[in-house]
């Protein structure tokens, strides 16, 4: 796969001038940046994969939903609705996608819709809800919005300094729009991560003097959770455990179940995917399901024994706090 994606490196190289070429004419003002009147808060990356984006979402929600009305828009990838879609109870993962879904079902008291046109997204969200903040999901590259506070990540394992553009590497986007971000936050690093290496790696990513740099890694909760029940990992032992992925990057998830020595087969598939009804009747064919959150709400009216261990971005050091009172500034400056 690698010597094939090196192979494809002249293509990679026509990807990076549409790039820079959309990029110069956004900046120049030939194509042009709406500004809206609801503060917008930005979560996404320049790269394809995994960085962390909807645990992060989660965790501006939890933040800013105590003082503020929340809405999250997101794009709603690999649903099957089109156009403006606003969240309600009877809403499926078909109908948003597996990470709204899976956001809304853990925030009912937001309001959460899907809308691949931005522009029409916020403009829907501030006649029909009003909020005081809108989260856009996913949309540091979507430039026809221009967001008052932009959260980038970049993943400890795959930093955009070391990455190329696709498809020979996996960036989407130019290393040099990093400087229209606020917050950097470099996620999925070892907990133990020390003072050192954080400093070298605020070198080699080389923050403007505004910008600020942090450090999460992914917490695994200690329950681990099913529609009927939660148990704790003993509750595995003994048992014929099946792990299903269809994530990203799995690896973190995997070197957690391996540090806590549980055993289990891994069937991996590819990101966002959707279960045909053969692979849904193998499954239910197993002891125990094992899968992460995004997965579980794609699989949860269809597997019986499935289990999911919930996670969340935990910051080193006071990575917390920093981020919370810039948040706070932010919206005080907006209002």
């Amino acid at each position: 796969m690698q010597l094939f994606r090196k192979i494809l490196y002249p293509f990679s190289l026509l990807y990076a001038l549409v790039v820079y070429v959309r990029n110069f004419l956004f900046d120049i003002g030939v194509f042009t940046s709406k500004i809206f009147k609801t503060p917008t808060i930005c979560i996404g990356n320049i790269s394809v994969g995994g960085t962390g984006k909807t645990p992060m979402v989660e965790f501006l929600i939890s933040i800013l939903k105590k003082d503020y009305q929340v809405a999250v828009l997101s794009r709603g990838y690999k649903r099957i609705s089109k156009g403006f879609v606003l969240a309600n109870n009877k809403s499926t993962v078909e109908e948003l996608g597996d990470e709204p879904y899976q956001i809304w079902n853990k925030y009912v008291d937001i309001s959460l819709a899907v809308d691949a046109d931005r522009q029409n997204g916020i403009s829907t969200l501030e006649k029909k809800i009003k909020p005081d903040v809108i989260l856009l999901d996913d949309a540091f590259q979507h430039r026809k919005v221009k967001s008052g506070f932009s959260v980038l990540l970049t993943s400890y394992s795959e930093l955009y300094v070391d990455d190329w553009y696709l498809p020979t590497g996996n960036l989407r986007d130019s290393r040099r729009e990093v400087k229209r971000a606020n917050v950097i936050v470099v996620t999925k690093c070892p907990q133990n991560l020390s003072k050192e290496e954080q400093e070298n790696i605020r070198k080699r990513l080389q923050p403007k003097e505004n910008q600020i740099v942090l450090f999460s890694y992914l917490e695994y909760s200690a329950q681990i959770s099913s529609f009927k029940e939660n148990v704790l990992l003993d509750f595995f032992t003994d048992k014929k455990v099946t792990l299903v992925t269809g994530i990203a990057n799995p690896k973190p998830f995997l070197e957690y179940l391996n540090g806590v020595n549980l055993n289990y087969e891994h069937l991996a598939y590819k990101d966002h995917h959707f279960f045909s009804t053969d692979e849904i009747a193998m499954l239910n064919k197993k002891e125990l399901i094992l899968t992460t959150e995004k997965d579980y709400v794609r699989l949860k009216n269809t597997i019986s024994n499935l289990y999911y261990i919930p996670i969340k971005h935990a910051f080193i050091g006071d990575g917390k706090e920093i981020l919370s009172e810039t948040l706070t500034a932010f919206m005080k400056q907006s209002s």
